[in-house]
This record gives C-alpha cells, sequence and structure tokens, in this order.
C-alpha cells in the first residue's frame, strides 16, 4: 500500500522559501502570483496491513513538525 504525507506551514508562520520562490517567478517575469507557500510530500510504501493510526504516528513524531506544520494523509491504494 501506498501513502502520501503533504506537510505545509500553518497559517501564520513565515515561509522564507515561499518568498524565495515568490521573488524568483517575479524575477522572471511571472506576474499575478500573490503568495507561495513551500510545504513537502512524502510518499511512503507501507505493508498492507498498516493502520491510519500508525501513518498519523509516524507524522507527529518523525515526519511533521506539529508546533508549526500541518500534515494530510492520502492513502493510494
Amino acid at each position: 500500500m501506498k501513502a502520501r504525507v503533504l506537510v505545509t506551514l500553518k497559517p501564520g508562520v513565515l515561509d522564507p522559501q515561499g518568498k524565495a520562490i515568490h521573488h524568483a517567478l517575479e524575477g522572471l517575469g511571472f506576474g499575478g502570483v500573490n503568495d507561495v507557500r513551500a510545504g513537502k510530500l512524502i510518499e511512503l510504501d507501507l505493508d498492507d496491513g498498516t493502520d491510519d493510526a500508525a501513518i498519523e504516528d509516524m507524522c507527529r513524531k518523525l515526519l511533521a513538525n506539529t508546533v508549526i506544520e500541518n500534515f494530510r494523509i492520502e492513502r493510494l491504494g
């Protein structure tokens, strides 16, 4: 079974990487971009018996810093 974990910064947390991307896009002539927030995509290949609670535990203990980041789990089948 595969799963994806999407990790994003919580609202209000400064995002210097997002600001750098935004600045670079403007420098390349791309207009109309109001803001950029950068995050992480983590793909996991798991045993079929792995339950949602185990994946959530992985996120809370290692994959996301829950003080400043949110995470969302997507099962891919």
